[in-house]
């Protein structure tokens, strides 16, 4: 089984279980879970799907493209060193990803 816990701005978290293929801004959008906008719907055109990923998790990810580099540049709130787009990252295998969204995604 693979999960994401979402963690909010103000700190609470919702754990999710995700299907192995689908990118954490699906399993998002499909709960109901509340900080992820993707307008665009995944297609690495908006930058509403930003999160924070939990230093732990950031190994374990692939690296990041240069069109998802340049997307964060635009996100609603500053970037960090953990920024990631959630359209960009896919649920593997077993995975347990954390991830935190921003106080706003526009």
């Amino acid at each position: 089984m693979s999960t994401v816990t979402y963690t909010d701005h103000a700190g609470e978290s919702r754990v999710v279980e995700a299907t192995v293929g689908d990118s954490v801004m699906e399993t998002a959008v499909r709960n109901g879970v509340p900080g992820i906008v993707a307008e665009c719907g995944g297609s690495l055109s908006c930058a509403t799907c930003h999160v924070f990923v939990a230093e732990a998790d950031l190994a374990s990810l692939p690296p990041m493209d240069e069109m998802e580099d340049e997307m964060l540049w635009g996100a609603a709130e500053d970037r960090r060193d953990n920024s990631r787009l959630s359209c960009q990252l896919t649920v593997t295998e077993g995975s347990d990803l954390h991830v935190t969204t921003p106080s706003t995604q526009v």
